[in-house]
């Protein structure tokens, strides 16, 4: 596993609920878990139909050093790269399982 293929920074988020007053779930709040390098392929781009509308979709397989930072990663996570908001499809050991961890993500892309 080579330094270099890890060029890209990612940061990966979670959902805190907050006291909003209303609801009794509260309101989420999405705080940092880590900022990471990873290797960012992109595996493919489409559309998708919703509610009549046609919605562009970005889907990449992030490559991410394992470490206790994203050892509890799960779908309710997200990644944030390039400014754009993926949401986690699904997490699977990398084909080193305990240097690596695989992540495919799913962002809406808007015109």
């Amino acid at each position: 596993m080579s330094a270099g293929k890890y060029d890209q920074r990612i940061r990966l988020e979670r959902a805190i609920r907050v006291d909003d007053g209303f609801t009794s779930a509260g309101a989420a709040t999405w705080q940092p878990i880590a900022t990471v390098w990873a290797e960012a392929v992109p595996v493919r781009d489409g559309e998708k139909i919703a509610a009549g509308q046609v919605i562009a979709t970005s889907m990449y397989r992030f490559k991410v050093r394992h470490s206790s930072k994203v050892a509890d990663l799960g779908p309710a996570d997200r990644i944030v790269f390039k400014g754009r908001v993926y949401d986690i499809a699904g997490i699977k050991p990398g084909p080193d399982r305990n240097r690596e961890v695989e992540i495919t993500a799913v962002a809406e892309v808007s015109a």
